[in-house]
């Protein structure tokens, strides 16, 4: 008897393996992607890249999200291989087995399964984490060390996270078992769903819900506002997704069936009348393969952007080769101008493009109605509402004699006039008021000098050009009343290209050019031009002049932020920069690849079973329709509508889902200086066509073994 209980489970693994299969494989990748994002967290290897830190501190959360999605994912499949299983126990039971006799069978299958699918997991983690540290090492350009990784920690992790998911599937198993009476488990593949009803408020609730949902996706023009308000539009939308496939999909059904001239047709009336009786179970799947689908090309299309788009956000983060931004009553700003300047000639460059002005910056909400820019401090301003937080404007204040000095223009300007430049919104009507103070705008800008103040470039912000300093102290002095020490303070930027000198008097015409005041901003242009041959410089294009900027910005640096320096000074540059600014986006991708390969195998795997338990669940009810005089060829077209509606309604939905969030994540992408709507567009578009096919092909080959099984 002893012998007899291993011997049955591991009959019946081999018996049901049309089942177990998809069940193990499934097990095995999610062990091994998991064990993959745990050995790259702790890989010490990662640790010696520039920026392999950030990395590894995503790959930390994604732990946390690859758990909680293996013990969903992975609970709701045994569900569907324990209710397939059900009639078999309920065999063993009228045969004589008792119940604990089944549980300690179902015990014992499951232990074996759990070490089969461990073994087989680690070992392919483990080959698989040696190529995504290639992979990683070959992106950053680093040295490839010899030898194979292999971590126990996450092997520890992997055994214990795995150990308690199935832990928790076996008691639901043998929960199952225990509660039901051995007819209900002979029987329980007979047992079909009782009509349900059409839930009417449900249904409103759900359409409601993803109204709302899609309002908050679409009106939310603030980048800043989006992330605070994605994951409240993405629960509505969760919400309103199972809501109206549940209740809605049932309403419809009965709509359908009230029309007699569309369900009184052999294809139509066998589909309605088909899912209406298995709609309440079946419309939780399609809610299910829905938001995976949606969640895999919102995540793979906004990582594949943000990678193929790196090079433009660096641009747009960095505009300059080198930008200096300090406070505007910092005695040493022009000693660091200076200071830079002759680093750069030490290594043979000179300045080009230079531009050095004052800017002041204040948070408002601007109402449109009354051109007026309200400044209150806390959530006062925003009332809680979209429409407020898409009010939010960011303005930039620049005194008129560091705009023409910039620019090279001539503009006047009288009392209280200005100019005014917009990032994105322009600013309606002729005049405004802030802080007390009224501005009639003279003239609307149609280009404005460089400038890396992103808040501006977020909020759809205006640079505004005012007469003199005067009229900014006033708006300094109002903005600090309000905000206090929450306010911000008049800064000084110096932005500035690099070029390379060939002849030795251009060395020391740059070193020399302007040492007065605004001059050694502006200076520079008129000293390049006398010059030898000079290449401008971009930040990774040619690899000397990469160094020689480098090695000049370590000089500044040193004598900048010496041991006696006090200077607010922020001195950056590109060509530095770009080495690490790509870590953030590649651990991005990293993880969006990692949890699309998760989404994707759980859309695959829901499919397949569900095909599986509905497909013998038809099976007898097509028997008798056949015996009654349908044939294969009817049988196998009704399977055709029902699947067709059945599947590819999920898609699209999310199809819908996404064309109503791409504005929103397009906002939320600004956030990391991507601004290339296109390519995010191109990118969501391709995503969408390329996971169609793979659905199309998935629901080929689901719809023929759902026939397989129903025709026999």
């Amino acid at each position: 008897m002893t012998r007899l209980y291993p011997a049955m489970a591991f009959t019946n693994i081999k018996k049901n393996r049309k089942a177990f299969i998809p069940y193990m494989l499934s097990c095995i990748v999610t062990v091994a992607i998991f064990y993959i994002v745990c050995s790259l967290a702790e890989n010490e290897g990662m640790s010696d890249l520039w920026g392999g830190n950030v990395i590894q501190s995503y790959m930390g959360m994604g732990q946390t999200v690859v758990a909680i999605f293996a013990f969903i994912f992975l609970f709701y499949i045994n569900s569907f291989l324990t209710k397939r299983r059900k009639s078999e126990f309920g065999l063993y039971n009228i045969l004589g087995m008792e119940k604990r006799h089944i549980v300690k069978v179902i015990g014992l299958e499951t232990f074996y399964v759990f070490l089969i699918v461990m073994a087989l997991g680690i070992l392919a983690g483990i080959l698989l984490d040696r190529l995504m540290y290639l992979v990683i090492m070959r992106l950053f350009d680093a040295v490839i060390p010899l030898g194979f990784y292999i971590s126990a920690s996450a092997i520890c992790k992997s055994f214990a996270l795995f150990g308690v998911i199935f832990c928790f599937m076996l008691i639901s198993s043998m929960w199952q078992i225990r509660r039901a009476k051995p007819v209900e488990l002979l029987r329980s593949d007979n047992v079909g769903e009782r009509e349900p009803k059409a839930r009417w408020l449900i249904a409103l609730l759900g359409c409601i819900c993803l109204v709302s949902g899609y309002v908050i996706a679409v009106m939310t023009k603030n980048p800043v506002a989006a992330v605070f308000l994605f994951f409240i539009a993405v629960i509505l939308v969760v919400i309103g997704t199972y809501l109206v496939f549940t209740a809605g999909s049932i309403a419809f059904l009965k709509i359908l069936r009230k029309n007699k001239g569309y369900y009184y047709k052999t294809k139509h009336f066998i589909s309605v009348s088909g899912m209406m009786y298995r709609m309440k179970r079946n419309a939780v799947g399609l809610a299910n393969i829905c938001i995976l689908s949606t969640m895999v090309l919102v995540m793979i299309s906004a990582v594949l952007s943000m990678y193929l788009g790196l090079d433009d956000s660096f641009r747009s983060r960095f505009p300059s080769e080198l930008s200096m931004t300090a406070k505007a009553d910092d005695p040493t700003i022009e000693n660091n101008i200076r200071t830079i300047e002759q680093s750069l000639a030490e290594e043979g460059l000179s300045a080009v493009d230079a531009v050095q002005y004052r800017e002041l910056s204040i948070t408002a909400v601007y109402d449109e109605e009354k051109n007026i820019f309200v400044v209150e401090p806390g959530a006062k301003n925003f009332g809680g509402s979209i429409r407020a937080f898409n009010q939010l404007r960011t303005l930039c204040f620049v005194p008129l004699a560091d705009y023409n000095e910039s620019m090279g223009t001539s503009e006047t300007l009288g009392d209280g006039e200005a100019l005014v430049y917009s990032s994105k919104t322009p600013m309606k009507g002729e005049a405004f008021h802030i802080l007390g103070q009224d501005f009639t705008i003279k003239k609307t800008l149609d280009d404005f000098m460089k400038n890396d103040n992103m808040a501006a470039h977020l909020t759809s912000g205006y640079f505004v050009v005012v007469r003199d300093m005067d009229a900014i102290g006033k708006l300094d002095a109002g903005q600090r009343e309000v905000y206090g020490e929450y306010s911000s303070f008049l800064e000084s930027h110096y932005m500035a290209d690099v070029k390379s000198c060939d002849a030795a008097g251009a060395k020391d015409e740059t070193s020399d050019a302007g040492r007065d005041g605004n001059a050694s901003a502006f200076g520079n242009d008129d000293a390049a031009e006398g010059a030898a041959e000079k290449e401008k410089s971009s930040a990774g294009e040619n690899e000397e002049l990469t160094e020689a900027v480098c090695a000049a910005y370590s000089r500044a640096c040193d004598k900048i932020y010496g041991a006696d320096a006090d200077t607010s000074a922020a001195l950056v540059c590109r060509s530095v920069e770009k080495e690490s600014y790509g870590a953030d986006f590649i651990g991005l991708f990293f993880i969006g690849i990692f949890l699309g390969v998760l989404f994707i195998m759980a859309t695959v795997l829901i499919m397949y079973y569900k095909q599986i338990t509905e497909g013998y669940e038809d099976k007898k009810r097509f028997e008798i329709l056949q015996n009654v005089g349908m044939s294969h060829q009817e049988v196998k077209r009704s399977i055709s509508a029902q699947i067709l509606i059945v599947f590819f309604l999920p898609l699209v939905t999310a199809g819908i889902h996404v064309a109503f969030e791409f504005p929103f994540m397009a906002r939320i992408l600004m956030l990391m200086n991507l601004f290339n709507l296109r390519l995010f567009a191109c990118c969501t578009i391709g995503c969408f066509l390329v996971f169609g096919v793979f659905y199309t092909v998935v629901y080929l080959l689901t719809a023929r073994l759902y026939y397989g099984i129903v025709k026999k």
